[in-house]
């Protein structure tokens, strides 16, 4: 068929306009007559370019179903959530790109009451006067971390960059080359240092530092000696790093401040279950650090923050600071905050905790090995797709303990109908999308990261893929 008969081809878009399934998707969306007839008309054009290009040009008889499935995918982009749900059964038990710490049932619900009806953000209840977004969760911190006093900003970077910026524009901050680390998404703590006009003074090399290399790289100009706890890497070997220690007694004598960003920041001793060396926050605030400074969406798992502990002198000047308002947080996640911190007052060792990020990494391979054998009974009547048993190692993530494995247990999902690459893509794309790991080039679900829920989902997530193979 000729270039202008194609193009004569084209349905109109006041025909398109008055088509069934058009109408449908414009009365299921509510979409406006206007943007309708924008899409319409962007659709049309898109498939002359295609026809005057000759290239994917679609059977003519297609031609209104071409249009139909552009307009239906800008309709669901536009007006479906595009954040979703996804079920995590890598093992990563703090996933990044899966959106880290999950929240607990009691938090939801708070951030529910909060977020849906006004509240007393800034009110001071008791004297009915403006009252401070801090007083809801400072004494909160200082409670489960032992600090003189606290706030929150928006996460740990920013926490971070308003320390700097506040109490070290233009003064010397002394690091330790071994501890300049670059976290997600290419930041590094050096980048952030600039940012905030503090003068970095690197000593040290990459894997030795000694107390001699602080002492004698402290001026006049010296305010601040930082510690950067490196949670997301280890350096093995020939090496060595000063003690906390050391560095609180230099910073006494020479009348300095001492920070260290924890990046993690435990608020559960882990140590205690053979599980890591993350170092316990308020044992940091013991040994006599100025201020600290750690997330809230890793370990302690709660939302994303950044929390800044420690003596009041400094925590009152950075609340001052015009930064803080910049970087504050939202109602939000002060309602999720607070009901996560409640419960390390709650518990504070518990066998199982009520923080999901903690009694996932909490979990032995046994228990997981128990929910496995429950989830192989139920997956008895899938006959297109086969389970199979199958231990494992689970990883913390979100840079916390990277050498840390995890006993764990799981299962192999195969198929004889399609390949493990064709499942993955299955489960990953269904409305409540599956996110696996390969071993061996085979499919595996990790239990560790996937709730009671889950597993009554993810059965019916199965059952739908089987009856399609």
């Amino acid at each position: 068929m000729e270039k202008q008969e194609l193009l004569r081809s084209i349905p109109p878009v006041h025909e398109l306009q008055n088509m069934e399934e058009l109408l449908e998707i414009e009365q299921k969306y509510r979409i406006p007559k206007e943007r309708m007839t924008l899409w319409l008309q962007t659709a049309t054009s898109q498939l002359r370019q295609k026809i005057l290009a000759e290239k994917d040009v679609p059977d003519v008889s297609a031609f209104p179903q071409y249009i139909y499935n552009r307009v239906k995918r800008q309709a669901k982009r536009l007006f479906e959530p595009q954040l979703k749900r996804v079920i995590n059964g890598t093992g990563t038990v703090l996933h990044t790109n899966l959106g880290r710490a999950r929240l607990s049932k009691e938090a939801i619900e708070h951030v529910q009451r909060i977020a849906g009806h006004y509240s007393n953000l800034e009110y001071d209840l008791a004297e009915g006067k403006r009252g401070s977004r801090h007083s809801h969760i400072e004494h909160i911190i200082q409670e489960v971390t032992g600090a003189e006093a606290a706030m929150v900003v928006n996460n740990n970077a920013a926490a971070a960059y308003l320390i700097l910026r506040s109490l070290s524009k233009d003064k010397e901050v002394i690091v330790s080359r071994g501890e300049l680390v670059e976290i997600g998404g290419s930041f590094r703590v050096s980048s952030i240092m600039e940012e905030s006009d503090a003068n970095l003074v690197e000593v040290g090399t990459t894997n030795k530092t000694h107390l001699r290399d602080y002492e004698q790289a402290i001026t006049e100009e010296t305010n601040m000696i930082m510690k950067v706890h490196t949670s997301n890497f280890k350096i093995v070997g020939f090496t060595a790093s000063v003690e906390r220690d050391d560095l609180i007694k230099a910073c006494n004598q020479h009348n300095l401040i001492f920070y260290e960003d924890l990046g993690s920041g435990a608020l559960l001793d882990f140590k205690q279950h053979s599980i890591g060396d993350e170092p316990h926050v308020s044992d940091i605030i013991k040994q006599g650090a100025d201020i600290v400074s750690f997330s809230g969406d890793k370990l302690l798992g709660g939302p994303q923050a950044g929390i800044i502990a420690g003596k009041k002198k400094y925590i009152d000047h950075l609340k001052k600071h015009q930064l803080a308002r910049v970087l504050r947080v939202d109602k939000m996640t002060l309602a999720a905050l607070e009901i996560t911190l409640k419960e390390y007052i709650k518990s504070r060792n518990p066998e199982k905790h009520n923080v999901p990020t903690a009694n996932d990494i909490l979990k032995s391979s046994s228990q997981l090995q128990e929910e496995v054998n429950e989830f192989m009974e139920r997956c008895g009547e899938l006959n297109n797709i086969k389970a199979t048993p199958q231990r494992s190692v689970s990883y913390i993530g979100g840079g916390t303990m990277p050498d840390e494995q995890l006993d764990t247990f799981g299962v192999f999902l195969t198929s004889e109908t399609i390949s493990s690459k064709q499942l993955e893509r299955k489960l990953r794309s269904n409305e409540t999308p599956v996110i696996g790991r390969f071993l061996d080039e085979t499919l595996y679900l990790d239990f560790r990261t996937i709730n009671d829920e889950e597993r009554e989902l993810l059965i019916e997530v199965l059952t739908i893929i089987d009856q399609t193979l």
